[in-house]
Protein backbone atom coordinates (compact mmCIF):
# COMPACT_ATOMS: atom_id res chain seq x y z
CA UNK A 1 0.00 0.00 0.00
CA UNK A 2 1.32 3.65 -1.22
CA UNK A 3 1.93 4.93 2.46
CA UNK A 4 0.46 8.25 1.13
CA UNK A 5 -2.66 6.90 0.64
CA UNK A 6 -5.78 8.56 2.47
CA UNK A 7 -6.13 6.56 5.61
CA UNK A 8 -10.15 6.97 5.59
CA UNK A 9 -9.72 5.09 2.47
CA UNK A 10 -10.33 0.91 3.05
CA UNK A 11 -7.32 -1.61 2.86
CA UNK A 12 -6.71 -5.04 2.51
CA UNK A 13 -5.79 -4.20 6.12
CA UNK A 14 -8.02 -2.70 7.85
CA UNK A 15 -11.60 -4.67 7.20
CA UNK A 16 -14.55 -1.97 8.19
CA UNK A 17 -16.92 -3.38 10.67
CA UNK A 18 -18.72 0.55 10.94
CA UNK A 19 -18.37 3.92 10.96
CA UNK A 20 -17.26 4.40 14.47
CA UNK A 21 -14.69 1.74 14.31
CA UNK A 22 -13.73 3.54 11.05
CA UNK A 23 -13.16 6.86 12.56
CA UNK A 24 -11.15 5.20 15.11
CA UNK A 25 -8.78 4.27 12.95
CA UNK A 26 -8.34 6.75 10.83
CA UNK A 27 -7.39 8.91 13.81
CA UNK A 28 -4.89 6.03 14.94
CA UNK A 29 -3.29 6.00 11.76
CA UNK A 30 -3.12 9.74 10.99
CA UNK A 31 -1.31 10.08 14.99
CA UNK A 32 1.32 7.19 13.94
CA UNK A 33 1.97 8.27 10.55
CA UNK A 34 2.81 11.56 11.62
CA UNK A 35 5.04 10.21 14.20
CA UNK A 36 7.01 7.93 12.01
CA UNK A 37 7.39 11.28 9.40
CA UNK A 38 8.82 13.50 12.15
CA UNK A 39 6.08 15.65 12.15
CA UNK A 40 3.79 14.74 14.76
CA UNK A 41 4.47 17.61 17.00
CA UNK A 42 4.21 19.99 14.08
CA UNK A 43 0.81 18.30 13.01
CA UNK A 44 -0.85 17.09 15.57
CA UNK A 45 -2.81 19.88 16.33
CA UNK A 46 -4.37 20.05 12.34
CA UNK A 47 -5.47 16.50 12.55
CA UNK A 48 -9.15 17.82 13.46
CA UNK A 49 -9.27 20.39 10.21
CA UNK A 50 -7.92 18.14 8.17
CA UNK A 51 -10.22 15.74 8.90
CA UNK A 52 -12.83 17.97 8.87
CA UNK A 53 -11.79 20.91 6.57
CA UNK A 54 -13.37 24.29 6.23
CA UNK A 55 -16.41 24.30 4.20
CA UNK A 56 -16.91 20.74 4.24
CA UNK A 57 -20.09 18.90 5.56
CA UNK A 58 -20.32 17.17 8.73
CA UNK A 59 -20.96 13.75 8.64
CA UNK A 60 -22.45 12.87 11.70
CA UNK A 61 -23.21 16.12 13.75
CA UNK A 62 -24.63 19.49 13.39
CA UNK A 63 -21.52 21.01 12.78
CA UNK A 64 -18.45 20.59 11.72
CA UNK A 65 -17.03 22.73 14.81
CA UNK A 66 -18.78 19.68 17.03
CA UNK A 67 -17.06 17.49 15.07
CA UNK A 68 -13.44 18.47 15.16
CA UNK A 69 -13.50 18.73 18.87
CA UNK A 70 -15.21 15.17 19.08
CA UNK A 71 -11.47 14.48 17.29
CA UNK A 72 -9.36 16.47 18.99
CA UNK A 73 -10.74 14.52 22.52
CA UNK A 74 -10.70 11.13 20.05
CA UNK A 75 -6.77 11.99 19.81
CA UNK A 76 -6.40 12.19 23.80
CA UNK A 77 -7.49 8.94 23.71
CA UNK A 78 -5.26 7.29 20.74
CA UNK A 79 -2.27 9.23 22.59
CA UNK A 80 -3.23 7.07 25.45
CA UNK A 81 -4.71 9.74 27.87
CA UNK A 82 -7.87 10.02 29.85
CA UNK A 83 -10.40 12.23 28.40
CA UNK A 84 -12.17 12.84 31.61
CA UNK A 85 -8.98 14.87 33.03
CA UNK A 86 -8.52 17.04 29.60
CA UNK A 87 -7.89 20.10 30.07
CA UNK A 88 -9.95 22.05 27.02
CA UNK A 89 -7.36 24.53 26.54
CA UNK A 90 -4.44 22.35 25.68
CA UNK A 91 -3.65 21.64 22.03
CA UNK A 92 -3.34 18.44 20.78
CA UNK A 93 0.38 18.38 20.58
CA UNK A 94 1.54 19.08 23.97
CA UNK A 95 -0.59 15.97 24.90
CA UNK A 96 1.73 14.65 21.83
CA UNK A 97 4.80 15.46 23.34
CA UNK A 98 3.78 14.09 27.12
CA UNK A 99 2.83 10.64 25.22
CA UNK A 100 5.81 10.74 23.54
CA UNK A 101 7.95 11.24 27.15
CA UNK A 102 6.07 8.60 28.92
CA UNK A 103 8.14 5.50 30.20
CA UNK A 104 4.78 3.18 31.35
CA UNK A 105 1.10 3.05 30.54
CA UNK A 106 -1.48 3.60 32.71
CA UNK A 107 -5.06 2.57 33.65
CA UNK A 108 -8.19 2.65 33.34
CA UNK A 109 -7.90 1.15 29.92
CA UNK A 110 -11.39 2.74 28.86
CA UNK A 111 -12.35 6.58 28.97
CA UNK A 112 -15.65 8.25 27.79
CA UNK A 113 -15.65 11.51 25.14
CA UNK A 114 -18.48 12.37 26.16
CA UNK A 115 -19.10 15.73 23.53
CA UNK A 116 -19.92 12.38 21.32
CA UNK A 117 -22.43 10.46 23.71
CA UNK A 118 -25.97 10.64 22.21
CA UNK A 119 -27.33 10.68 25.59
CA UNK A 120 -29.59 7.64 24.45
CA UNK A 121 -33.24 8.09 26.19
CA UNK A 122 -33.88 5.60 29.48
CA UNK A 123 -33.91 1.34 28.47
CA UNK A 124 -37.88 1.21 28.50
CA UNK A 125 -40.44 -0.17 26.72
CA UNK A 126 -43.40 1.39 24.21
CA UNK A 127 -46.04 1.23 22.44
CA UNK A 128 -45.38 1.63 18.32
CA UNK A 129 -47.92 2.96 15.80
CA UNK A 130 -49.18 -0.10 13.96
CA UNK A 131 -50.54 -1.10 18.15
CA UNK A 132 -54.04 -2.27 16.94
CA UNK A 133 -56.75 -1.78 20.01
CA UNK A 134 -57.35 -5.19 20.07
CA UNK A 135 -59.67 -6.79 21.39
CA UNK A 136 -57.81 -9.36 23.55
CA UNK A 137 -55.28 -6.79 24.51
CA UNK A 138 -53.28 -9.19 26.27
CA UNK A 139 -50.50 -6.81 27.28
CA UNK A 140 -52.67 -5.17 29.79
CA UNK A 141 -53.77 -8.14 31.46
CA UNK A 142 -50.62 -9.23 31.61
CA UNK A 143 -48.33 -6.47 33.45
CA UNK A 144 -48.58 -6.87 36.90
CA UNK A 145 -47.62 -3.93 37.90
CA UNK A 146 -50.24 -1.45 36.26
CA UNK A 147 -48.40 0.53 33.74
CA UNK A 148 -50.34 -0.54 30.46
CA UNK A 149 -53.27 1.74 30.00
CA UNK A 150 -55.59 2.47 26.71
CA UNK A 151 -55.70 5.61 25.43
CA UNK A 152 -57.68 6.86 22.67
CA UNK A 153 -57.91 2.92 21.17
CA UNK A 154 -54.60 1.80 21.83
CA UNK A 155 -51.89 1.04 24.34
CA UNK A 156 -49.97 3.28 26.45
CA UNK A 157 -46.86 2.10 28.87
CA UNK A 158 -46.72 4.59 31.67
CA UNK A 159 -42.75 4.61 32.09
CA UNK A 160 -43.08 5.70 35.33
CA UNK A 161 -44.94 2.69 37.27
CA UNK A 162 -42.99 0.22 34.07
CA UNK A 163 -40.26 -2.24 35.80
CA UNK A 164 -39.34 -3.48 32.09
CA UNK A 165 -40.40 -6.61 32.92
CA UNK A 166 -41.23 -6.80 29.05
CA UNK A 167 -44.19 -9.02 29.32
CA UNK A 168 -45.96 -6.80 27.59
CA UNK A 169 -43.52 -7.07 24.45
CA UNK A 170 -43.85 -11.13 24.84
CA UNK A 171 -47.39 -11.17 24.80
CA UNK A 172 -48.34 -8.58 21.89
CA UNK A 173 -50.00 -10.55 18.81
CA UNK A 174 -48.72 -7.73 16.55
CA UNK A 175 -45.23 -7.09 18.06
CA UNK A 176 -46.14 -3.61 18.04
CA UNK A 177 -44.37 -3.12 21.91
CA UNK A 178 -40.52 -2.74 21.65
CA UNK A 179 -37.45 -1.73 24.15
CA UNK A 180 -35.96 1.09 23.51
CA UNK A 181 -32.57 0.18 24.23
CA UNK A 182 -29.33 1.97 25.19
CA UNK A 183 -26.70 -0.20 23.91
CA UNK A 184 -23.53 0.22 26.01
CA UNK A 185 -25.71 -0.48 28.88
CA UNK A 186 -27.11 -3.18 27.32
CA UNK A 187 -23.48 -4.83 26.55
CA UNK A 188 -21.80 -4.12 29.99
CA UNK A 189 -22.88 -7.48 31.83
CA UNK A 190 -21.83 -6.21 35.34
CA UNK A 191 -23.81 -3.00 35.09
CA UNK A 192 -20.85 -0.49 35.06
CA UNK A 193 -22.24 1.86 32.50
CA UNK A 194 -24.58 4.44 33.88
CA UNK A 195 -26.07 7.94 32.66
CA UNK A 196 -25.02 10.77 34.37
CA UNK A 197 -26.91 13.74 35.88
CA UNK A 198 -26.57 15.25 32.60
CA UNK A 199 -27.79 11.91 30.62
CA UNK A 200 -24.58 11.08 28.99
CA UNK A 201 -22.34 8.01 29.43
CA UNK A 202 -19.92 7.51 32.20
CA UNK A 203 -18.12 3.94 33.66
CA UNK A 204 -18.05 3.13 37.13
CA UNK A 205 -14.08 1.53 36.96
CA UNK A 206 -14.69 0.33 40.87
CA UNK A 207 -17.26 -2.09 39.17
CA UNK A 208 -15.71 -2.13 35.05
CA UNK A 209 -13.92 -5.56 34.03
CA UNK A 210 -12.71 -3.51 31.16
CA UNK A 211 -13.96 -6.28 29.08
CA UNK A 212 -14.14 -3.35 25.91
CA UNK A 213 -17.97 -4.92 25.06
CA UNK A 214 -19.50 -1.14 25.88
CA UNK A 215 -17.12 0.16 23.44
CA UNK A 216 -17.98 -1.97 20.94
CA UNK A 217 -21.37 -1.66 21.47
CA UNK A 218 -21.57 2.10 21.42
CA UNK A 219 -22.79 3.20 17.45
CA UNK A 220 -21.49 6.62 18.55
CA UNK A 221 -17.92 5.28 19.61
CA UNK A 222 -18.41 7.36 22.78
CA UNK A 223 -16.74 5.08 24.86
CA UNK A 224 -12.90 4.54 23.67
CA UNK A 225 -9.89 3.20 24.77
CA UNK A 226 -6.73 4.51 26.07
CA UNK A 227 -4.06 3.44 23.31
CA UNK A 228 -0.26 2.33 23.62
CA UNK A 229 -0.33 2.51 19.26
CA UNK A 230 2.25 5.44 19.87
CA UNK A 231 4.41 3.96 22.70
CA UNK A 232 4.74 1.12 20.69
CA UNK A 233 5.41 2.81 17.30
CA UNK A 234 8.15 4.91 19.48
CA UNK A 235 10.17 2.01 20.40
CA UNK A 236 10.08 0.51 17.14
CA UNK A 237 11.36 3.40 15.91
CA UNK A 238 14.01 4.30 18.69
CA UNK A 239 14.80 0.79 18.74
CA UNK A 240 17.01 0.97 21.85
CA UNK A 241 15.54 -2.87 23.08
CA UNK A 242 14.69 -5.60 20.90
CA UNK A 243 11.18 -6.41 20.66
CA UNK A 244 9.65 -9.08 20.66
CA UNK A 245 5.78 -9.50 19.40
CA UNK A 246 3.47 -12.01 20.98
CA UNK A 247 0.83 -12.77 18.80
CA UNK A 248 -2.34 -14.13 20.34
CA UNK A 249 -4.20 -17.37 18.62
CA UNK A 250 -7.32 -15.41 17.26
CA UNK A 251 -5.08 -13.15 14.52
CA UNK A 252 -6.34 -16.08 12.90
CA UNK A 253 -9.28 -14.92 10.27
CA UNK A 254 -8.34 -11.07 11.35
CA UNK A 255 -6.42 -10.56 8.47
CA UNK A 256 -6.85 -11.54 4.64
CA UNK A 257 -3.77 -13.15 4.60
CA UNK A 258 -1.62 -15.93 5.69
CA UNK A 259 -0.33 -16.13 9.59
CA UNK A 260 3.11 -16.29 8.12
CA UNK A 261 2.80 -12.90 6.05
CA UNK A 262 1.40 -11.58 9.21
CA UNK A 263 4.67 -12.61 10.79
CA UNK A 264 6.73 -11.07 8.19
CA UNK A 265 4.88 -7.98 7.80
CA UNK A 266 5.96 -7.48 11.89
CA UNK A 267 9.27 -7.94 11.37
CA UNK A 268 9.28 -5.90 8.23
CA UNK A 269 7.59 -3.03 10.90
CA UNK A 270 10.78 -3.74 13.51
CA UNK A 271 9.87 -6.50 15.68
CA UNK A 272 12.90 -8.27 16.19
CA UNK A 273 10.85 -11.46 17.16
CA UNK A 274 7.48 -12.89 16.57
CA UNK A 275 6.10 -15.73 19.02
CA UNK A 276 3.02 -17.42 18.98
CA UNK A 277 0.68 -17.05 22.59
CA UNK A 278 -0.79 -20.38 21.12
CA UNK A 279 2.05 -22.05 23.03
CA UNK A 280 1.61 -20.65 25.64
CA UNK A 281 -1.90 -21.91 25.71
CA UNK A 282 -0.26 -24.99 25.36
CA UNK A 283 1.41 -24.55 29.06
CA UNK A 284 -1.86 -23.25 30.45
CA UNK A 285 -3.72 -26.16 28.77
CA UNK A 286 -1.25 -28.89 30.97
CA UNK A 287 -1.42 -26.69 33.83
CA UNK A 288 -4.93 -26.43 34.36
CA UNK A 289 -5.59 -30.30 33.53
CA UNK A 290 -3.10 -30.62 36.74
CA UNK A 291 -4.87 -27.82 38.53
CA UNK A 292 -7.93 -29.25 37.77
CA UNK A 293 -7.02 -33.16 38.81
CA UNK A 294 -5.39 -31.88 42.12
CA UNK A 295 -9.29 -30.35 43.28
CA UNK A 296 -11.08 -33.30 41.82
CA UNK A 297 -9.15 -35.39 44.08
CA UNK A 298 -9.93 -32.75 47.14
CA UNK A 299 -13.29 -33.40 46.54
CA UNK A 300 -13.60 -29.85 45.14
CA UNK A 301 -17.20 -29.69 43.29
CA UNK A 302 -15.52 -27.89 39.94
CA UNK A 303 -13.19 -25.36 38.99
CA UNK A 304 -13.30 -22.74 36.35
CA UNK A 305 -10.58 -21.71 33.88
CA UNK A 306 -8.70 -18.64 34.28
CA UNK A 307 -7.49 -17.37 30.64
CA UNK A 308 -10.45 -14.63 30.00
CA UNK A 309 -9.42 -11.63 31.92
CA UNK A 310 -12.69 -9.99 31.96
CA UNK A 311 -14.53 -13.19 33.72
CA UNK A 312 -11.43 -13.27 36.19
CA UNK A 313 -12.46 -9.27 36.92
CA UNK A 314 -16.12 -10.01 37.10
CA UNK A 315 -15.52 -12.84 39.32
CA UNK A 316 -12.91 -10.31 42.02
CA UNK A 317 -15.49 -7.24 41.58
CA UNK A 318 -19.14 -8.89 41.52
CA UNK A 319 -18.93 -12.76 42.17
CA UNK A 320 -16.38 -13.48 45.11
CA UNK A 321 -17.75 -16.41 46.13
CA UNK A 322 -16.63 -17.99 43.10
CA UNK A 323 -13.34 -17.17 43.32
CA UNK A 324 -12.28 -20.15 45.26
CA UNK A 325 -13.26 -22.24 41.99
CA UNK A 326 -11.23 -20.41 40.06
CA UNK A 327 -8.31 -21.81 38.44
CA UNK A 328 -4.84 -20.47 39.96
CA UNK A 329 -3.16 -21.28 35.98
CA UNK A 330 -1.75 -18.00 34.43
CA UNK A 331 -2.91 -17.07 30.74
CA UNK A 332 -1.56 -17.73 27.54
CA UNK A 333 -0.24 -14.58 27.52
CA UNK A 334 1.21 -14.12 31.13
CA UNK A 335 3.34 -17.85 30.03
CA UNK A 336 4.09 -16.34 26.65
CA UNK A 337 5.98 -13.28 28.01
CA UNK A 338 7.58 -14.77 30.98
CA UNK A 339 9.07 -17.08 28.18
CA UNK A 340 9.96 -14.32 26.13
CA UNK A 341 11.87 -12.22 28.84
CA UNK A 342 13.91 -15.49 29.56
CA UNK A 343 14.70 -16.06 26.49
CA UNK A 344 15.85 -12.12 25.82
CA UNK A 345 15.96 -10.62 29.08
CA UNK A 346 16.29 -6.78 27.53
CA UNK A 347 13.54 -7.15 25.53
CA UNK A 348 10.86 -5.52 25.15
CA UNK A 349 7.45 -7.31 24.96
CA UNK A 350 4.15 -6.75 23.29
CA UNK A 351 1.11 -8.89 23.37
CA UNK A 352 -1.17 -7.94 20.34
CA UNK A 353 -4.41 -9.70 20.61
CA UNK A 354 -8.25 -9.47 20.13
CA UNK A 355 -8.97 -8.06 23.56
CA UNK A 356 -9.11 -4.65 25.37
CA UNK A 357 -9.07 -6.39 28.99
CA UNK A 358 -5.81 -8.08 27.78
CA UNK A 359 -4.60 -4.83 28.67
CA UNK A 360 -6.03 -4.48 31.70
CA UNK A 361 -4.25 -7.98 32.66
CA UNK A 362 -0.88 -6.36 31.44
CA UNK A 363 -0.63 -3.39 33.45
CA UNK A 364 -0.47 -5.86 36.39
CA UNK A 365 2.48 -8.68 34.77
CA UNK A 366 5.81 -7.78 34.66
CA UNK A 367 6.73 -9.47 31.47
CA UNK A 368 4.10 -7.74 29.69
CA UNK A 369 4.97 -4.27 28.65
CA UNK A 370 2.25 -3.42 25.70
CA UNK A 371 -0.63 -4.64 24.85
CA UNK A 372 -1.93 -4.01 21.31
CA UNK A 373 -5.23 -4.92 19.50
CA UNK A 374 -5.51 -6.92 16.23
CA UNK A 375 -7.41 -3.10 15.40
CA UNK A 376 -4.60 -1.17 16.34
CA UNK A 377 -2.06 -3.66 14.85
CA UNK A 378 -3.92 -2.68 11.50
CA UNK A 379 -3.71 0.76 11.77
CA UNK A 380 0.38 0.25 12.34
CA UNK A 381 0.57 -1.42 9.21
CA UNK A 382 -1.18 1.71 6.99
CA UNK A 383 0.53 4.13 8.92
CA UNK A 384 3.76 2.39 8.23
CA UNK A 385 2.73 1.96 4.66
CA UNK A 386 3.15 -1.91 4.87
CA UNK A 387 1.06 -3.80 2.67
CA UNK A 388 0.88 -7.55 4.46
CA UNK A 389 0.47 -9.69 1.41
CA UNK A 390 3.78 -8.06 0.04
CA UNK A 391 5.70 -9.60 3.34
CA UNK A 392 8.29 -12.01 3.34
CA UNK A 393 6.89 -15.23 4.59
CA UNK A 394 8.10 -15.59 8.02
CA UNK A 395 7.27 -18.61 11.08
CA UNK A 396 6.56 -18.36 14.15
CA UNK A 397 9.97 -19.10 16.53
CA UNK A 398 7.83 -21.57 19.50
CA UNK A 399 5.64 -24.09 17.98
CA UNK A 400 2.10 -24.57 19.14
CA UNK A 401 -0.58 -27.71 19.42
CA UNK A 402 -4.05 -28.18 17.99
CA UNK A 403 -4.86 -27.38 21.50
CA UNK A 404 -3.00 -24.35 22.00
CA UNK A 405 -4.64 -22.95 18.56
CA UNK A 406 -8.20 -23.28 19.35
CA UNK A 407 -8.20 -21.57 22.90
CA UNK A 408 -9.64 -18.37 20.76
CA UNK A 409 -13.52 -19.97 20.38
CA UNK A 410 -15.65 -21.37 22.63
CA UNK A 411 -15.21 -24.41 24.08
CA UNK A 412 -11.52 -24.42 23.20
CA UNK A 413 -10.27 -23.77 26.47
CA UNK A 414 -12.35 -26.68 28.14
CA UNK A 415 -11.38 -29.32 25.59
CA UNK A 416 -7.93 -28.58 25.54
CA UNK A 417 -8.23 -29.24 29.51
CA UNK A 418 -10.38 -32.32 29.14
CA UNK A 419 -8.19 -33.48 26.18
CA UNK A 420 -4.78 -33.20 28.06
CA UNK A 421 -6.23 -34.77 31.20
CA UNK A 422 -7.73 -38.00 29.14
CA UNK A 423 -4.14 -37.99 27.49
CA UNK A 424 -2.66 -38.67 31.03
CA UNK A 425 -4.76 -41.08 32.29
CA UNK A 426 -3.10 -43.85 30.08
CA UNK A 427 -0.01 -43.27 31.71
CA UNK A 428 -1.16 -42.23 35.54
CA UNK A 429 -3.59 -45.17 36.00
CA UNK A 430 -4.82 -43.57 39.59
CA UNK A 431 -6.89 -40.96 37.40
CA UNK A 432 -8.97 -43.20 35.78
CA UNK A 433 -11.76 -42.44 38.27
CA UNK A 434 -11.37 -38.78 37.61
CA UNK A 435 -14.20 -37.60 35.11
CA UNK A 436 -14.41 -34.29 33.15
CA UNK A 437 -17.83 -32.95 32.53
CA UNK A 438 -17.16 -29.40 30.77
CA UNK A 439 -19.72 -26.69 30.58
CA UNK A 440 -19.56 -23.35 28.56
CA UNK A 441 -20.95 -19.57 29.36
CA UNK A 442 -20.48 -18.71 26.12
CA UNK A 443 -20.58 -14.48 26.82
CA UNK A 444 -21.48 -13.39 30.36
CA UNK A 445 -24.54 -11.43 30.92
CA UNK A 446 -26.21 -10.67 33.69
CA UNK A 447 -28.08 -13.51 33.55
CA UNK A 448 -24.67 -15.59 33.44
CA UNK A 449 -23.60 -13.76 36.10
CA UNK A 450 -26.12 -14.76 38.44
CA UNK A 451 -26.09 -18.43 37.42
CA UNK A 452 -22.44 -18.52 38.04
CA UNK A 453 -23.30 -16.98 41.72
CA UNK A 454 -25.87 -20.53 41.57
CA UNK A 455 -22.69 -22.14 40.58
CA UNK A 456 -20.86 -21.52 43.50
CA UNK A 457 -23.21 -21.68 46.60
CA UNK A 458 -25.82 -24.26 45.08
CA UNK A 459 -25.27 -26.52 42.41
CA UNK A 460 -23.06 -26.68 39.45
CA UNK A 461 -23.79 -29.32 36.56
CA UNK A 462 -20.36 -29.76 35.74
CA UNK A 463 -17.59 -30.14 36.82
CA UNK A 464 -15.09 -27.96 34.65
CA UNK A 465 -16.50 -24.69 33.63
CA UNK A 466 -15.11 -22.38 31.28
CA UNK A 467 -16.01 -18.40 30.66
CA UNK A 468 -15.74 -16.74 27.85
CA UNK A 469 -17.14 -12.81 28.44
CA UNK A 470 -17.60 -11.99 24.55
CA UNK A 471 -20.36 -14.69 22.78
CA UNK A 472 -18.10 -17.07 20.36
CA UNK A 473 -15.04 -16.50 22.72
CA UNK A 474 -11.84 -14.25 21.89
CA UNK A 475 -12.61 -14.08 17.91
CA UNK A 476 -15.32 -11.52 19.13
CA UNK A 477 -13.23 -9.59 21.35
CA UNK A 478 -13.83 -6.10 21.31
CA UNK A 479 -10.30 -5.61 19.41
CA UNK A 480 -10.97 -7.53 16.72
CA UNK A 481 -11.20 -6.85 12.84
CA UNK A 482 -12.89 -9.65 11.66
CA UNK A 483 -16.25 -10.99 11.38
CA UNK A 484 -16.23 -13.61 14.31
CA UNK A 485 -17.86 -16.53 12.17
CA UNK A 486 -15.28 -16.37 9.55
CA UNK A 487 -12.66 -16.18 11.66
CA UNK A 488 -13.78 -18.90 13.92
CA UNK A 489 -14.22 -21.29 10.78
CA UNK A 490 -9.96 -20.19 9.73
CA UNK A 491 -9.26 -21.09 13.62
CA UNK A 492 -10.90 -24.25 13.08
CA UNK A 493 -9.44 -25.21 9.74
CA UNK A 494 -5.92 -24.56 10.91
CA UNK A 495 -6.33 -26.63 14.57
CA UNK A 496 -7.09 -29.38 12.29
CA UNK A 497 -4.18 -29.07 10.50
CA UNK A 498 -1.81 -28.65 13.63
CA UNK A 499 -0.07 -30.86 15.22
CA UNK A 500 -1.22 -32.73 18.49
CA UNK A 501 0.04 -32.02 21.63
CA UNK A 502 1.09 -35.28 21.66
CA UNK A 503 3.64 -35.34 18.73
CA UNK A 504 5.39 -32.37 19.70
Amino acid sequence: MDSNAEPNKPTTQTIRRDNASYLRREVAIRLVRAYLQGTLIESADRIPFDMRPKNSEAPFRCCIYKERAIIRLRCLSALGFPVEEDDEFKPISEYAKRALERETPEGPVLTVVDVACKGCVKSRYMVAEYCQGCLARPCLVNCAFGAVSIVGGKSHIDPVMCKNCGRCMDSCPYKAIVRLRVPCEEACPVGAVHKTSEGRAEIDFEKCTACGRCMRACPFGAIMERSQILDVARRLVEREKPLVALIAPAIVGQFPHPIEKICGALVQLGFSHVQSVAAGADMTSVSEAEEFVERMKRGERFMTTSCCPAYVAAAKKHIPELMSFVSKTPTPMSYAAATAKKLYPDATTVFIGPCVAKRAEGLNDPNVDYVLTFEELGSLFVAAGIEVADAENHVFEAPASALGRGFPVTGGVAEAVKTVVELNKSTYPNLKDVEVKPICVDGLSPTGVRMLKLYATKECPGNLVEVMTCEGGCVAGAGTLGNPKAATREIKKLVAQSPKITDM
